[in-house]
């Protein structure tokens, strides 16, 4: 296990470059096509064109990648990334790049990404004990809050030094380094699942296997439905926190609060990569889902930048350690050659209500929620006795009552039996390692007696 933990660190390290790459080129291609437009909606559609390729392909690339070898899978990735990444930049290098070109090369590199991701999951349990998920899960989130945090400041510079193609050579070049790192390393292939159903059939038979699967185990629905609700909030009013945060703050301070937030998720990695969650880790998720709901509450109750910026770094905190717990259950409840599509259903079925938020948050926070809590509005003299009135008010109520259902869908799935009972109803489908041969002593040839089956 000692060469499967060596063998994660240095492909995660891999990725964690690969990943900073990839932010710079996000941010400097989200710079480039509003200064060329001046159009939100096009700048907002290529966080759309990077959502879809999850939402439609996800479960046929899943199932895709539990026949593949999946260190051959994430190569395929990266490289496929890195080429879609390279055109970018010969496109631009040469005068010749167009808001299409640009959505193309994120609709391709977003089906690069739902083949590395679940592959890239599903090959952790491979790797390290069923006992150090958690802390694994943690360090994989503390890379992802560094990438996150780092990657604008240093994109922003570059940005002027180097220009854009070169941010994006930059990140060819990294995606070129995470290939040629998986050319090195080994990673086991998962044993045959019990079930003879899991891959067998055709693409659309194995694919549909993964519905299956969650729908014989109530848990793992159960799981689904609470994550599809709370990433549904979370998108909402996720959507609001430039124009709440800019009714009562300077950009200077937006900015602050966004690395307030970044620095939630390192603290939250932090703690779960040295602590790996309780001992039963569905605790953990509903424990720290409640959380979320209150840091939500506390982000929208207060006109004041020192409130929102506390609850979203409570807020990114807890997501951290929520999110490490349930990716552990995952990997160590979920049968080993099923795991791809499983990541890549729960990507679509959890994310596939977001775009549904993001079209609603706009018309909800202009239409409904801000009139309601204007100077006079219908609640002014009620509710806008405790939380205030005027502009932003409507939008921090959006965020008091996405806490509040947060907080509520919690308790229900604690109240839900299969969800509560997750760890003790499922086997796991991790293997324990097999304890060390015993020594064996020179003795006379007798005849042998019978043994006790060795326990596995």
């Amino acid at each position: 296990m000692k060469q499967g933990i060596r063998t994660f660190v240095i492909v995660w390290l891999s990725q964690v470059v690969s990943q900073i790459g990839s932010r710079l080129t996000s941010f400097g291609l989200g710079v480039w096509v509003y200064q060329q437009t001046g159009s939100v909606t096009q700048f907002a559609l290529i966080s759309l064109f990077g959502i879809l390729p999850g939402v439609l392909l996800a479960p046929f690339l899943g199932a895709q990648v539990d026949r593949w070898d999946r260190r051959k899978a994430m190569m395929v990735s990266d490289l496929g990334a890195g080429l879609a990444t390279l055109a970018v930049a010969i496109l631009y290098a040469v005068g010749r790049l167009e808001i299409w070109h640009i959505y193309a090369a994120v609709t391709f590199s977003s089906t690069m990404d739902v083949i590395q991701g679940p592959a890239w999951f599903a090959s952790i349990p491979l790797l390290v004990p069923k006992d150090q998920l958690g802390r694994i899960n943690g360090l994989r989130q503390f890379g992802n809050a560094a990438t996150k945090l780092v990657a604008p400041a240093i994109a922003g510079f570059l940005i002027v030094t180097i220009k854009l193609h070169g941010v994006i050579f930059i990140d060819f070049a990294t995606f070129i380094f995470a290939f040629v790192v998986l050319l090195f390393v080994r990673i086991p292939q998962p044993e045959a699942s019990a079930d003879k159903r899991a891959n067998k059939g055709s693409l659309w038979e194995r694919a549909m296997y993964g519905w299956t699967y969650v729908q014989e185990r109530p848990g793992l629905l159960g799981l689904f439905v609470l994550f599809s609700m709370t990433n549904f909030l979370a998108a909402l009013v996720g959507v609001l926190v430039t124009p709440l945060m800019l009714t009562v703050a300077s950009p200077t301070e937006l900015g602050v609060v966004v690395s307030a937030s970044a620095a939630g998720m390192l603290l939250g990695s932090t703690i779960m990569s040295t602590w790996g969650g309780p001992k039963r880790r569905i605790y953990g998720v509903l424990a720290f889902v409640a959380l979320e709901g209150v840091c939500y509450i506390i982000a929208g109750m207060q006109a004041s930048a020192w409130f929102f910026g506390g609850g979203l770094f409570g807020y990114y905190l807890a997501v951290m350690i929520d999110d490490g717990c349930y990716v552990s259950i995952f990997q160590s409840k979920v049968a080993q050659d099923v795991q791809g599509r499983m990541f890549a259903l729960n990507h679509l079925v959890t994310k596939g209500t977001m775009p549904l938020a993001y079209f609603l948050a706009g018309p909800l926070a202009d239409k409904v929620f801000e009139p309601l809590l204007v100077k006079g509005g219908p609640l002014a003299g009620s509710l806008g006795q405790l939380i205030g009135t005027g502009p932003g008010r409507g939008m921090g109520f959006m965020y008091m009552l996405a806490g509040v259902f947060t907080i509520v869908v919690a308790a229900a799935a604690f109240a839900y039996s299969p969800i509560r009972r997750i760890e003790l109803d499922l086997p796991d489908a991790v293997a324990a390692p097999p304890p060390p041969p015993a020594p064996v002593e020179s003795a006379p040839q007798e005849a042998p007696s019978p043994q006790p089956a060795a326990a596995t």
